[in-house]
């Protein structure tokens, strides 16, 4: 069984607008959630359940009256026995990627400056000194990775495949693992994880709002939504439908004692859509494919769209407490 409660405590009886609170497992959750409560205090004006754009389910909450704290409980429980995470079988036009080719500056170059050149995705690249983050994004082509198409079946993914260009950390970044690349998809996504993973500590960043890529790769450490991020920004850039993922993380671990329990906290991470598998995740804080302890909560093309709780509020002083807590049932593998 799952516990988790979050309070917003108010200085001052405040009005507070609609409220929506992500909290609720997605329906295509592959940890089998058996039962789920919402509740909500003081007692509220009304609250809805709908599914959004993006096909999560969520609780739309409005408040009569003044309030001076907002309290959101969950109690969930779920069958977290071990899973195969790869347990699914690629399409056969999907075991290859299509790696990209590019020409960094199209601009004439510069004084004290040398042009990168077009090169074998997975040969050598010429050696370039600092460039203008202007003239660095000038050439990067996203590839068309042909496992798409042009099918209908596919426009509901162009949201996911929208991608920024690079800024020259993230260029830097995107030319150095091309190189070394492996040609089979899976592989590639795979090492691609890894290499996020070992080159972004993990941190704990309490303040709201997910940094850039560049602003991750600048710090070589970030949240899990930061690193979530720059590996979304990284997939797109390479061709591939990538999305943002907000939701709980269910971990096994033991206490100072030697006794197995179970922690739980609220995590981020990054699927990329392959057809014949659909949505599959990485965890870019472990380096691993998620599995039955990620229990998903938000599927969104950006995180700003897959917040917890989002909402209007008068101008105030606000304390912000959560607690989690998880138990194994009747002896099974379940929270």
């Amino acid at each position: 069984m799952l516990s988790h409660h979050t309070r917003y405590q108010y200085d001052r009886p405040v009005c507070l607008g609609p409220q929506t609170i992500r909290l609720r497992p997605v329906a295509t959750a592959k940890t089998p959630v058996r039962s789920y409560t919402l509740r909500i205090g003081p007692p509220c004006k009304q609250q809805t359940w709908q599914r959004d754009a993006y096909g999560n389910d969520v609780a739309c909450v409005t408040f009569a009256e003044r309030v001076t704290h907002f309290d959101i409980s969950v109690q969930m429980e779920a069958d977290i026995s071990p899973r195969n995470p790869f347990d699914f079988v690629l399409r056969p036009d999907v075991t290859r990627w299509v790696p990209p080719s590019w020409r960094v500056q199209s601009a004439p170059a510069m004084a004290g400056q040398r042009q990168c050149v077009a090169a074998d995705p997975h040969g050598s690249l010429a050696q370039s000194q600092s460039q203008s983050q202007s003239q660095s994004q000038s050439q990067w082509s996203v590839p068309h990775q042909p496992f798409y198409g042009a099918a209908q079946e596919y426009a509901a993914l162009a949201p996911y495949r929208q991608a920024s260009a690079p800024g020259p950390r993230q260029l830097a970044f995107l030319q150095d693992w091309v190189q070394k690349a492996p040609v089979e998809t899976l592989e590639m996504l795979v090492g691609l994880n890894r290499a996020v993973a070992a080159h972004v500590g993990y941190q704990v960043r309490l303040e709201p709002g997910v940094w850039t890529p560049e602003e991750t790769l600048a710090q070589a450490s970030g949240s899990c939504r930061d690193s979530a991020w720059l590996l979304i920004a990284l997939l797109r850039n390479l061709g591939f439908a990538a999305r943002f993922v907000s939701g709980y993380l269910i971990q096994a671990t033991r206490n100072g004692e030697g006794e197995e329990i179970l922690t739980c906290d609220l995590h981020a991470w990054a699927e990329a859509f392959l057809p014949g598998a659909g949505w599959i995740g990485f965890d870019t804080t472990s380096g691993l494919l998620t599995a039955q302890g990620h229990v998903p909560l938000a599927a969104t093309p950006s995180p700003e769209h897959a917040a917890p709780v989002s909402g209007l509020l008068d101008h105030c002083q606000a304390v912000f407490d959560v607690s989690m807590q998880a138990q194994r049932l009747y002896g099974q593998i379940e929270v």
